[in-house]
């Protein structure tokens, strides 16, 4: 008998088994698992509800059992002609179910749910206000620097302009010449000249405080009457009544 009960290892059964590396410590975590997760249940079994709990599933057990004849309300109801099921009224338009209770469980005033509504909905608009004021905050800035981007594109193309005008007046008063020019800024300045010079030319340019524009305006009608020339064309005239009826 004794050899009959012992394991034959060249048997099927034998084989058949799962013998691979780690297997047993998976089944161990399993039911590891398994027993935390009944022992868990049993605790929640067990634990005792607290007052709140059990006063909840009292209300809630009431309130989805219908109202029977012991309730004194329905009964007088039903001596009126009420039905169980049928809409209140006289030509039943009223409502059919009960008016829904909410139950205030915490310790704060009536009107504190109200006031943190409030209390939210002005914050959310303080918030919008907020996101509106940098919104147009920052398309001020965007136009901003569109202007100053302008303002500086058009400064440049008169400085050229002014430059332009500079040269050629230069070499219109030397056609005729004229050795010192009207006003130092009308011809272009030199690039070497002496210290002294310098300082000269820096005391005139601060006296005269004159912007690119005045200068160029200046400077333009001045060729016109001078030279009858058009700094715009880049045509000298024959007369000043011809450069007029040219230009206009």
């Amino acid at each position: 008998m004794e050899e009959d009960e012992e394991e034959d290892y060249m048997s099927d059964l034998f084989i058949k088994q799962d013998v691979r590396p780690g297997l047993p410590m998976v089944r161990r975590m399993k039911e590891a698992i398994q027993k935390e997760e009944r022992q868990k249940e049993a605790n929640e079994k067990n634990r005792q509800k607290s007052i709140k709990e059990e006063e909840k599933e009292r209300r809630d057990l009431v309130l989805k059992s219908a109202l029977g004849n012991e309730n004194k309300g329905f009964a007088l109801l039903q001596k009126m002609g009420y039905k169980s099921g049928q809409a209140l009224g006289k030509s039943g338009e009223g409502i059919v179910e009960p008016i829904p209770l909410n139950i205030k469980t915490g310790r704060s005033g009536l009107g504190h749910e109200e006031l943190k509504k409030r209390k939210a909905e002005e914050k959310l608009e303080s918030y919008r206000q907020k996101l509106h004021m940098k919104k147009q905050a920052n398309e001020q800035a965007a136009d901003q620097f569109r202007i100053r981007f302008k303002n500086k594109q058009e400064e440049r193309k008169m400085e050229g302009d002014l430059r332009k005008s500079q040269r050629a007046c230069q070499q219109l008063d030397m056609q005729k010449d004229i050795d010192v020019p009207k006003e130092t800024w009308y011809w272009l300045e030199p690039e070497e000249e002496d210290k002294k010079d310098e300082e000269d030319k820096e005391d005139e340019c601060t006296s005269s405080d004159l912007s690119v524009s005045e200068k160029l305006h200046i400077l333009t009608a001045y060729l016109r009457e001078q030279h009858f020339y058009c700094i715009w064309c880049g045509t000298t005239y024959e007369g000043k009544g011809r450069i007029l009826h040219r230009t206009l």
